[in-house]
């Protein structure tokens, strides 16, 4: 079967839900699709119910990095200092040794597409002189855009408890990043850049796979799924597809693309019909709390199994030490690395961040 076959499948699928003869299975998780300027909701399912955002987290910390430079208190040309706090942070990040510095634009770079963890401590350290008092911007930060079933506890999204958000409160994020920040807008559309002689890739295999995919982010850790907020833009419209608690990556591009393509097959009608507005669509009374979608998810790492076929093909590493890094980028879009992470108290085996 083709791409372009499957791409038109999906996208039956989902636009038969739409009419309300759903096939979706019922591991699937929340999910919102609207239309970027106005705000109008093409398909939504759940999406009030709480949720892991993992490093779908890190949109909130470049939202307030970009506002920092736009006021002026910060610049692109400022460095960061790699802290201790932000060194022991688990995979993903750079992996710079402690004392060492990047730019800040690097340092979005790397925050985006390498989904790095190091990075956003760094960024929280400058922007609110300590984790915490980041972590209160974040929260005032949501407040102010109606994300009101939203708490933030960390800038990167590593699993710890209260850490929660929900597709439409993502969903609002991500249509504040785009329209307050549009002289930003190019680095959620990176596939990869270099810092130094590494080559840093992202997650978000819709930049490389789908017309018109230019973001955002992408998240994983075991007891949320697979989750990813992904924008394209086609003929002059924009659409926003949040999709949070897929079981692998493969299941979240496909659920994510089916829905971007059903957005732009029907936004026309649906405009014309009066489809509500992320604003003006009810919140569901219906709507639950967080819960783990561990016991589902696709990932070695998640349930106890062995990772032997992976060690056995991996390759040993060069003991080279790292560079201080000059970056150079290569335009397509924004996404998450692999790597553990700390244990969550929904969980009693480790949580990963590979995105």
């Amino acid at each position: 079967m083709t791409s372009r076959v499957r791409s038109f499948v999906a996208a039956l699928i989902i636009g038969c839900s739409a009419v309300g003869l759903s096939s979706e299975p019922a591991r699937a998780g929340p999910v919102i699709l609207l239309e970027a300027a106005s705000g109008r909701v093409l398909y939504s399912a759940e999406q009030d119910h709480q949720w892991f955002p993992a490093s779908i987290t890190k949109i909130m910390t470049a939202y307030l990095t970009f506002d920092a430079v736009k006021s002026g208190r910060l610049k692109l040309t400022d460095t960061l200092e790699v802290s201790e706090k932000a060194h022991e942070q688990v995979p993903s990040k750079i992996g710079l040794p402690v004392g060492n510095a990047i730019p800040v634009d690097v340092a979005i770079r790397a925050l985006v597409v390498k989904s790095a963890n190091d990075v956003a401590i760094m960024l929280a350290e400058k922007i609110g002189g300590s984790e915490e008092g980041f972590v209160q911007l974040m929260n005032d930060t949501a407040r102010r855009l109606g994300m009101t079933r939203t708490h933030f506890v960390n800038p990167h999204g590593l699993p710890v408890p209260g850490q929660i958000s929900t597709a439409r409160d993502l969903a609002r994020l991500a249509r504040a990043a785009l329209r307050d920040f549009p002289e930003h807008d190019a680095v959620w559309s990176l596939s990869e850049f270099h810092l130094g002689d590494q080559r840093l890739r992202s997650h978000n295999a819709l930049l490389r796979s789908f017309e018109g995919a230019d973001g955002i982010k992408t998240g994983f850790i075991c007891d949320s799924g697979f989750n990813v907020v992904a924008s394209a833009t086609r003929d002059g419209k924009r659409l926003i597809a949040v999709v949070l608690g897929e079981p692998s990556g493969d299941d979240r591009n496909m659920r994510a693309a089916s829905l971007l393509n059903h957005g732009f097959e029907t936004a026309a009608w649906k405009a014309r019909f009066g489809a509500p507005t992320i604003d003006t669509m009810p919140i569901d009374p219906a709507a639950e709390g967080v819960r783990s979608v561990r016991a589902s998810v696709l990932a070695w790492n998640c349930n106890g199994k062995t990772a032997a076929r992976k060690i056995a093909k991996r390759k040993p590493r060069s003991n080279k030490a790292k560079k201080v890094p000059q970056a150079r980028s290569t335009a397509a879009s924004a996404d998450q690395a692999k790597g553990k992470s700390k244990s969550s108290s929904a969980a009693k085996a480790p949580a990963t961040t590979k995105q």
